[in-house]
């Protein structure tokens, strides 16, 4: 697993994680790009949508990442965790977590690191991931 200094997480280190993964493709724009592996995101910024508004301002969020999570018990491991991670009603079946850029200094690298893993992992095909993971 990729190792960093104690810096607090940044936006870069969120795409250069996903993109030091094998065959992942990045996509969409600059603002809001998204991570894909074999054609299958696993990774993306959203665009400010209605479902997530900012508790202090009322004003939707655009910082907002999402990412995808091998299962229901994973989603529900991370939220548990509480902040930064979150979801909204819309998310609600939906096997990902949220969080937000300006919120990523309150994780740790490895856990990050670990958790865009396990998306790509969980979209990737098997030998891939094997390959990579062993």
């Amino acid at each position: 697993m990729p190792t960093k200094d104690p810096a607090p997480v940044t936006r870069e280190d969120v795409d250069a994680l996903a993109l030091s993964l094998p065959d992942v493709v990045r996509e969409g724009t600059e603002e809001h790009p998204s991570s894909a592996v074999h054609g299958k995101g696993f990774l993306f910024w959203r665009e400010p949508r209605k479902d997530a508004l900012d508790p202090d301002t009322g004003e939707r969020m655009d910082d907002v990442i999402v990412i995808l999570v091998p299962g229901a018990e994973d989603k529900e491991a991370l939220l548990q965790t509480g902040p930064p991670w979150f979801t909204t009603p819309h998310f609600d079946g939906h096997q990902s977590v949220l969080v937000r850029e300006r919120d990523l200094g309150a994780l740790e690298y490895v856990e990050l690191a670990e958790v865009v893993t396990d998306a790509w992992a969980a979209k990737a095909p098997t030998r891939l991931v094997t390959g990579h993971l062993g």
